[in-house]
């Protein structure tokens, strides 16, 4: 029981310290501690990501007879996630503060779901895995609506719930069909009862488990809730949800497809290739049309999702590699445009019309120029970062028999980088309008500006990822 809890202690840290905050505001009644609380959080999750980064090479452990995981691909994932989740809370809190929507439940709240995130990426059990999912997802719901007073907050919070609900069900049929078709809940077993000609049953639960799941990451068809969310939900909020908890899901589907269906590959590949190529395609034709920045970035997400699957659909060693440095740059690149967003202002108000932008570049040359950079890797314009995440996904696929699969990726691509572009142009050559005035905030301005340093010069090594993410992949594909 002891070497268990050893195994588990970040995440008995981190909700010790979420009850706790709760106890110590709920007895002293001071919303003011928000702010601090902010901090202390965003502390934490960075003092964790270093801990569980230096652990990288201690091997794999399990707990709970098998039900939980403690390996390379595990701690790469926790990595990601608790960084940007640090993030996040970081560019956010002085948005929050000065529209007095700066609770102290937001932080508590994100350190519940990033426990979750965290139990999701090392379950070794379909138990496990709906806990952890519940855990993340029940914390969201109310985070989604924390503007209680607008009617969209609370609208995208109802939704996300509704169709939340709707895809917990379709999960837990598919793991109750999983389990009467293997006889175990266990990854472990599944995969033994998964091999060669698998039973109809059981690919039926598969399929079900991968629907759940694929309503998480936003994949379509299970994407109807992205673009009212991320429009409804306050900015900080938005960028959260475009963060961490797409790590957790991505990482969760590549452990439930190799660890429990690893021996049928043949049956999931299908159906994460179909789930590629419609998100690639939705994802870039839909957000075309747009003119708001948030909706904008959430048909840009489950374009990127679309990506990221098709190195997963590849089901080869390199193909969870080429996910996790595609996943990882996505991050990356997503909490700098979201620092731009949060700046984005007039008269104190905040603004996510795309048109506002028109000739930004002549009052701001060093911001447009950062977004610019970010928006041409996010587009995948070569020599970017941006570019070499794309590329990764794209030889997975080639390599994986997909190379359908990846002659649609460049297509899907090629639309892409319109709705891109066409920022940029209102950005250096749209028509003079009333101009935006930009937050001064320094913790927006230097995450904007780390972001689009790091799509220049991490294309020089990529900071040691593509080594790291070797390691996590091989840990996870026997």
């Amino acid at each position: 029981m002891h070497a268990d809890l050893n195994v588990i202690l970040p995440e008995i840290l981190m909700s010790v310290y979420a009850i706790a905050a709760l106890l110590g505001v709920a007895y002293t009644g001071q919303d003011r501690m928000a702010g601090m609380l902010v901090w202390l959080t965003s502390a934490l999750f960075l003092v964790l990501a270093l801990w569980i980064g230096m652990s990288a090479g201690g091997g794999t452990r399990t707990a709970f007879g098998g039900m939980f995981n403690d390996d390379g691909f595990a701690r790469f994932a926790k990595v990601m996630i608790l960084l940007s989740a640090a993030a996040v809370l970081l560019l956010g809190r002085e948005y929050m503060e000065r529209r007095g929507i700066l609770r102290f439940e937001y932080p508590v709240l994100v350190t519940l779901a990033v426990v979750g995130m965290m139990v999701m990426v090392s379950a070794g059990d379909l138990m496990a895995l709906y806990m952890g999912l519940e855990l993340q997802s029940l914390a969201l719901y109310v985070v989604a609506s924390l503007r209680r007073d607008s009617a969209k907050s609370t609208e995208a919070g109802l939704k996300y719930f509704v169709l939340g609900a709707l895809s917990s069900g379709l999960l837990l049929y598919g793991a109750s069909l999983t389990y009467g078709y293997a006889g175990t809940t266990l990854f472990s077993g599944i995969i033994d009862a998964a091999q060669g000609q698998a039973p109809l049953g059981l690919l039926l639960g598969l399929v079900f488990v991968l629907a759940g799941l694929a309503f998480k990451i936003s994949a379509v068809p299970f994407h109807m809730w992205t673009p009212d969310v991320y429009e409804g939900a306050p900015t900080p909020i938005t960028a959260f949800f475009a963060t961490a908890p797409k790590v957790a899901a991505m990482a969760l589907v590549a452990r439930v497809v190799h660890d429990a269906f690893g021996g049928v590959v043949g049956d999931w590949q299908q159906v994460l290739a179909a789930l590629s190529l419609l998100s690639m395609f939705l994802g870039g034709i839909a957000a075309i049309g747009q003119t708001d920045i948030k909706r904008l970035m959430a048909y840009s997400s489950i374009a990127h999702m679309g990506y990221a699957l098709m190195g997963l659909a590849a089901g080869t060693v390199f193909g969870v590699q080429a996910m996790l440095i595609y996943m990882a740059i996505y991050v990356t690149m997503n909490v700098g445009t979201f620092a731009f967003i949060l700046s984005m202002e007039r008269d104190g108000r905040p603004v996510t019309d795309i048109a506002s932008l028109n000739m930004y570049s002549k009052a701001e040359p060093g911001r447009a120029l950062a977004m610019l950079i970010l928006l041409f890797s996010l587009a995948g314009v070569p020599p970017l970062l941006g570019f070499f995440g794309k590329l990764y996904v794209l030889r997975a696929a080639y390599e994986g028999g997909l190379a359908w699969l990846a002659v649609a990726g460049v297509i899907a691509s090629v639309i892409g980088a319109f709705y891109y572009l066409r920022i940029v142009y209102y950005m250096y050559f749209g028509e003079e309008g009333g101009g935006l005035e930009t937050g001064r905030s320094p913790v927006q301005w230097a995450f904007l500006m780390v972001s689009a340093a790091i799509m220049l010069v991490g294309i020089i090594n990529m900071f040691g990822i593509e080594t790291m993410a070797q390691a996590a992949a091989a840990t996870l594909v026997n």
